[in-house]
This record gives structure tokens, sequence and C-alpha cells, in this order.
């Protein structure tokens, strides 16, 4: 039988539960492929979570429950580890925030806010502060720091993940910041698209009928998990994972990027749009 190690109880929640499971794998005299098996989950997401990097899916935990014969422990904890992992971010957005830090692939549908990954700090404040008009300046200012702080993703030398985002073209010429900082919102956006971290798509408003004319979608492909899409309204998000209503969304967002204008047209009309709130202009609309 494997000899337990220590567990130090002042390690953060998802790092004590990742370490229990470990120990009991390992008791088990299982590997993580053994545990994973009969899953839909590879075994580099259950290692990302012994290592405390990733949250247990609720599934999953009941599956490591029934593999290991812990009488639902991994299930009953595995909350715990989801409110750990929150920091400033709603609490229903909380699933996206850790998978798209594990993402092969990020598609976004965004017709009326810049998504938060693109965002600058003043975009971001503008945005938070509009959805909560009587938060104070420090309950607004860790939101915006782990708003912008997600961006990461594109600094990190493994290129991952592919970023593809379809945007309104109301985005552009419909301004919710000063022109000065409008244009650093579209040069930031310009300057992911030439570093060739992101892919944008302007949907024109005379484009007629698309699938997505209401609601916003975040659609996020993995290598060791299922798919997700994520959407998202006023105070609230939901997060879906079954396979057929994830296959009816991905037909939807095809069916709109045939919709937008080309990558290479798009990103000229960003710099456009920039380049006339740099001049104190404001944008022409492609009536």
């Amino acid at each position: 039988m494997a000899r337990r190690r220590d567990i130090d109880g002042s390690m953060s929640v998802p790092t004590f539960y990742g370490k229990e499971l470990r120990w009991k794998r390992e008791a088990a005299g299982l590997s993580l492929e053994d545990l994973v098996r009969g899953s839909f989950f590879g075994k580099t997401y259950l290692s990302d979570i012994e290592r405390g990097e990733r949250r247990m899916p609720l599934d999953l935990a009941r599956h490591a429950d029934q593999v290991l014969s812990t009488d639902g422990y991994f299930e009953r904890n595995c909350e715990d580890v989801r409110r750990a992992r929150r920091g400033a971010h709603a609490e229903y957005f909380q699933k996206v925030l850790e998978a798209e830090k594990h993402a092969k692939a990020i598609e976004v549908w965004a017709p009326a806010v810049f998504p938060g990954l693109l965002q600058t700090p003043a975009y971001a404040r503008a945005v938070v502060r509009a959805a909560h008009p009587l938060a104070l300046d420090e309950e607004v200012e860790p939101r915006v720091t782990d708003r912008v702080a997600r961006a990461r993703l594109f600094e990190d030398d493994h290129r991952l993940p592919e970023y593809w985002a379809v945007l309104h073209e109301a985005l552009l010429t419909d301004p919710v910041l000063p022109a000065g900082e409008m244009a650093h919102q579209l040069d930031r956006i310009a300057e992911l698209v030439e570093r060739r971290r992101i892919v944008t798509q302007i949907v024109l408003r005379k484009s007629g009928p698309h699938p997505f004319m209401s609601g916003t979608a975040q659609l996020m492909t993995f290598p060791d998990a299922p798919p997700l899409v994520y959407t998202e309204s006023l105070h609230s998000g939901e997060t879906i994972d079954d396979p057929a209503l994830v296959e009816e969304y991905r037909r939807s967002y095809d069916l709109l990027r045939a919709v937008g204008q080309s990558p290479d047209t798009s990103l000229a009309m960003i710099k456009a749009a920039a380049e006339d709130y740099r001049n104190g202009k404001q944008p022409d609309r492609l009536e």
C-alpha cells in the first residue's frame, strides 16, 4: 500500500485538493491513465488538477469517487476548489476563467462590448462601472486588474490558444470611451492581429440576418477535455457542455463567420477607426 505523504493544511484549497486526489490515486495503485479511463478527460487534465492548476469538473469528481471508492469525497469538495479559484471575477464566470487557460482554441462572438481578453484597462474599467454604477473604487479596480491579467495568455511562448473574434461593426463606430482611449483600445486589437496572436472578423450592420442576432457566445476546445460553450447576459452566464447543444453552437458560429468581413478587411477597418479617433473624427458607419 502506498505510504501517505504529509499534506500541508496551509496550502491553497486547490493544491490541498489536488494532493489528496494524487494520494488516493497512488494508494489505489492507479496511474493517471487508469483513473481517467472511462471518462471524457485526458491524463494531462487530471495531472493539472493534482498540481492545483485546474478545477475538478463535477462529472470527473463523481468518476473519481466511483473508481477510488471515496464515498463522494471529491464531489463534495470540488465546489470549495471552484470558489477558492474565483478571485474578483463573478462566480458564474469561474469555469470559463480556468478553461481559457487550457484551451486549444477560443472563438468569440462579441456584439456589444469587446471580449474581456482584448480589453485595455480603460475599456475594462468603463464596462465594469457601467454594470456596477454604485461600486466603490476598491471594488472596481480588482475586477479591472483581474480582467486585464487574463490577457497574459497572448504573451506565452507556446502560442496557444488559437483565438478567433467575430466583432460587430458597432464596436468600432459607437465609442464607450473618449477618442484617445478608443484609439488605444483599437490599437491593442490591431497589434494582437499583426502579431498573429488573434484573428478578427467584423460583421457589418448591413450584413442581414445571421444566427447570432441576439446573445453572445464563446466556444472553447481542448486537447484533453470535451468542448464548452459559454453564453452571458448582464448579471449571469451559462456554461454549456451538452455535446448536441455544443454542436448546434458550432454550426451557428460557422455560419456567423461566413457573413463577416475577411480578416484582412477587418484589420483595415479596425486600424482606420483607430486613426479616425486619433484625429478627432467619428468613424463612419458602413450603412
